[in-house]
């Protein structure tokens, strides 16, 4: 895993133009967790190039970053002069002794390690203050018949023989029974935000090249892959349509951690 987290920051232009942001209702719904908080203090973890982080600087939030990858971290200061980016890895980073209004992370955290990431972002916060862990899925809906077609390039030329198919966003579990296992949150409440993007074959294969599975590919397979994608694409009237589940997960930290066992 430590290998392919690091895969991101090998193209940081690229995952810039085409990893997208998210709905907005996310932070909506975050700061009514937060509260009346006049300039909530923000750790984000794994920032990338700012895809989640620009919406929360637009709102005055002030925004602490850390980024293991000091091209995308990079990239995010240039975008962003308002921001503070420490390069780092979060799991062994030593936490200021600032505690937080809000702990974000938004498609980093299952980079962390499991045993202690919960714990370790409870750490960082304030009593009452919020952990929000935002998920990207891919679910059922958009192209569906491209969907199922392209599961035979991946049969062809990837070792994934995958073929249960897309999942319902109402079916994907969020992590709230993790962050309830720490003891250290009120229980969670989860949101999810279904919605749609169309690509150009260009632009989807520019998409797939941004992912860490597809960059491992050999280069062989990955040409494969991309003529089998490219062609199915072409044929179905030159561009797909994805539907991505934004899933939030978020908790106030507890003033007193629970007693647990």
């Amino acid at each position: 895993m430590g290998r392919l987290r690091e895969t991101f920051g090998e193209d940081a232009e690229l995952y810039d133009r085409v990893r997208p942001s998210y709905p907005i209702r996310v932070y909506d719904d975050v700061a009514r967790m937060l509260g009346p908080v006049a300039r909530p203090r923000v750790l984000e973890i794994g920032c990338g190039t700012g895809q989640a982080t620009a919406p929360m600087v637009r709102r005055g939030w002030s925004v602490k970053a850390v980024e293991l990858s000091p091209a995308l971290g990079g990239i995010a200061r240039d975008k962003l002069p308002e921001l503070e980016v420490i390069v780092a890895d979060f799991d062994t980073w030593p936490l200021p002794a600032e505690r937080f209004d809000l702990v974000l992370s938004a498609t980093a955290f299952h980079w962390l390690d499991p045993a202690t990431r919960v714990g370790k972002a409870a750490d960082a916060l304030r009593p009452g203050g919020v952990l929000a862990v935002v998920s990207t899925h891919h679910v059922a809906g958009g192209s569906s018949e491209f969907w199922t077609d392209v599961q035979d390039c991946y049969e062809r030329f990837t070792d994934d023989t995958d073929r249960r198919g897309l999942p319902a966003g109402d079916s994907v579990a969020g992590d709230e029974e993790e962050i309830a296992a720490s003891g250290r949150f009120e229980p969670a409440q989860v949101r999810r935000y279904e919605w749609e993007l169309t690509y150009s074959a260009a632009e989807y294969l520019d998409l797939l090249s941004s992912y860490s599975g597809h960059r491992a590919l050999t280069e062989q397979a990955r040409d494969g892959l991309y003529t089998c994608i490219r062609a199915l694409i072409e044929a179905s009237g030159g561009s797909v349509t994805k539907r991505y589940l934004t899933l939030l997960t978020a908790a106030n930290r507890l003033h007193q951690p629970l007693a647990l066992g």
